[in-house]
């Protein structure tokens, strides 16, 4: 049980904040949960999204990788068989799925085997972002002891 929640009060009250209400609107649209899909992490750095999308050849799907957007895009072409078809149960209709992206993450290769499309994504921070150690520099530590220099000791002596 879903209601439409209105943001515009919030947006008329805030400023910087037009990405965060326009992913809580997207997140609230009703969709209809085609093609299913699964998310696996693989490790600290690496994800694979994987879409079930049977009856569809690899010709017939399209994936397109824009700055922190996936979109996995599906439409099958016309059947031109000469049977008739007493119950459809595969699904046929075009799709169009959208996968929000965090910040470095690309997507990598894209692999379509029985029926199940896998696409692997990596997480890569530029070398300018990740944090690095940084030496002190300084003078050596000064001695507990005060000594006279070397020469007026001899002297004294």
């Amino acid at each position: 049980m879903r209601t439409a929640f209105d943001f515009t009060p919030y947006r008329r009250s805030t400023v910087g904040f037009d990405r965060l209400f326009n992913l809580l609107e997207a997140g609230a649209r009703d969709e209809d949960g085609y093609p299913p899909f699964d998310i696996l992490k693989e490790g600290d750095d690496s994800y694979r999204i994987t879409l079930a999308v049977a009856g569809f050849r690899a010709e017939d799907i399209e994936v397109v990788a824009q700055q922190n957007l996936l979109t996995v895009t599906g439409k099958r072409a016309e059947d031109n068989d000469q049977g008739e078809y007493l119950h459809r149960g595969i699904a046929t209709r075009a799709f169009e799925r959208r996968f929000q992206l965090a910040d470095f993450v690309e997507a990598g290769n894209a692999r379509f085997e029985n029926g199940l499309l896998s696409i692997s994504l990596k997480r890569v921070v530029p070398e300018a972002m990740r944090p690095r150690r940084i030496e002190i520099n300084g003078s050596k530590a000064a001695p507990d002891q005060i000594e006279a220099p070397r020469d007026e000791v001899r002297e004294a002596a």
